[in-house]
């Protein structure tokens, strides 16, 4: 897949840009501020209807004006594909796929591959749990627009049982709270049992192919393993819903299930979190980031758009060239503050833009 052409109009500090890109290696370079990373931003909006920084609509929105406009167009196996996003102040967006509404927002994932690889990337390893859920969750909905949907159920049934929590307090209102309790649960636990089998399901298809591509990146030194962390067992969770609806009422949150889950890094049997150094946590989010690529050529038959964003400056020379060494045919666009004799020599034929406040050069 590749993104052929890209319009902002209105978009974060744009007022307008229109730009095409090369089928191989771009690179976006300017100071920091400029406005390098919201180009990328948009283009993955564009596969999944939402910023990868979890920024609002009216943040997005260039200031002072009401409404943003994105337009893409990318090419892929199937042929020319057209994506539209209208946002507007206080309203929310609309998505339109090849001119036509999309209504469910699972219409729209696994239609544009896009792989983003930021800076914050290479911390994936010592960061927060729900940064690791974030990630999976990202990358499944990508390859299976089943989970889309279960993991949007999910979520609003949980938010729904803790709201129920609340109304608990009132005793008078407690037994007919307690009947939807239990029928709300059987449901949530469908979902939740799926959502669980699906993420250990994309583990095992990591640890297929991870182990070589880490073998490769620490030079044969370090066999690479992912564990999977889940709360409970996908049979188990709703028995563990039953017991702990005691603590749940109390604390008036649920405790147990797929929101809770992690996983974890394990080179040569040693956990990376712990024990692993500072670069070796990084070759370990690298090697995650490129077996990511990899799962979703060998699901959809085809690349995805990989997005670099500021990465490289965070890496060593071999680790740069690891990962310049790996992107093969993947069209890629680079975001970076300046060329230097490194990337030059490197991505000689890659083309090259200029961004000065919110402006773009070829």
């Amino acid at each position: 897949m590749q993104i052929k052409s890209l319009e902002l109009a209105d978009f974060r500090n744009y007022e307008y840009l229109s730009v095409r890109f090369d089928e191989s290696i771009n690179i976006i370079y300017g100071a920091n501020a400029q406005g390098k990373t919201n180009i990328l931003e948009s283009i993955y909006m564009c596969s999944s209807g939402k910023s990868h920084k979890g920024s609002r609509e009216n943040e997005i929105i260039r200031e002072g004006k009401s409404e943003s406009h994105i337009k893409a167009e990318f090419e892929g196996i199937y042929g020319k594909e057209r994506v539209d996003i209208h946002l507007k102040a206080g309203k929310g967006k609309g998505i339109a796929l090849n001119r036509m509404p999309v209504k469910k927002i699972s219409d729209l994932y696994g239609k544009i591959k896009v792989v983003i690889f930021s800076a914050e990337d290479l911390d994936i390893v010592k960061r927060s749990p729900s940064d690791r859920r974030r990630f999976m969750d990202m990358e499944i909905c990508q390859i299976d627009p089943f989970y889309v949907e279960d993991l949007i159920n999910y979520n609003r049934l949980k938010k729904q049982r803790n709201e129920l929590f609340k109304l608990l307090e009132e005793e008078e209102k407690k037994e007919g709270l307690i009947d939807t309790l239990d029928i709300m649960d059987i449901q949530f636990a469908q979902f939740g049992k799926r959502i669980i089998e699906r993420r250990r399901k994309f583990i095992e298809e990591i640890n297929r192919i991870i182990s070589d591509i880490h073998l490769n990146i620490s030079s044969g030194k370090e066999k690479l393993k992912l564990i999977y962390e889940p709360s409970c067992s996908e049979d188990e969770f709703y028995e563990e819903l039953r017991k702990s609806r005691k603590r749940d009422i109390i604390t008036k949150t649920t405790n147990s299930g797929p929101h809770r889950d992690d996983f974890s890094f394990l080179a040569q049997g040693k956990n990376m979190k712990i024990y692993g150094s500072n670069g070796q946590q990084k070759s370990c989010a690298l090697s995650l980031k490129l077996s990511e690529i990899k799962i979703i050529e060998n699901e959809k038959k085809e690349k995805p758009v990989l997005l670099l964003d500021d990465v490289l400056s965070e890496l060593d020379r071999s680790r740069q060239k690891k990962l310049l060494g790996s992107l093969g045919q993947t069209q890629t666009i680079i975001t970076c503050t300046g060329v230097d004799e490194f990337i030059e020599k490197e991505l000689k034929a890659a083309k090259k833009f200029y961004v000065e406040d919110g402006k773009i050069m070829a």
